[in-house]
């Protein structure tokens, strides 16, 4: 690993877009947390279609389809993800965070 590289995890989350936390959409709380943490970022992508366990398929080509899949990518550094059965499928990776501006552990992004 060169000097301008940090060891970092990948979390990927997929979800329902339909999940809730309460009266907010669970994706909304989960970005919130990441955020809270100071993680080194979040992203959240909305999918056109998908399926998962059940393999019953959801897709925007449905009027008012509100159940499309989301997957929430979360860049950690040092981090902790509770376990949570009724989230979804959750995957972790290792990567390499390359460029310009690596944040340190901790730090707050602009």
């Amino acid at each position: 690993m060169s000097a301008d590289e940090r060891q970092a995890m990948r979390l990927r989350i997929y979800l329902d877009e339909d999940k809730r936390d309460g009266d907010r959409p669970l994706y909304q709380a989960i970005i919130r947390q990441a955020r809270q943490m100071h993680l080194a970022g979040a992203t959240v992508l909305r999918g056109t279609q998908g399926y998962g366990r059940s393999t019953r398929l959801h897709t925007a080509d449905v009027l008012f389809s509100d159940d499309l899949p989301v997957v929430i990518e979360i860049i950690r550094i040092v981090a902790l993800l509770e376990r949570r059965e009724d989230i979804g499928l959750i995957t972790c990776e290792t990567v390499a965070l390359r460029g310009r501006r690596v944040l340190e552990p901790g730090a707050v992004g602009t």
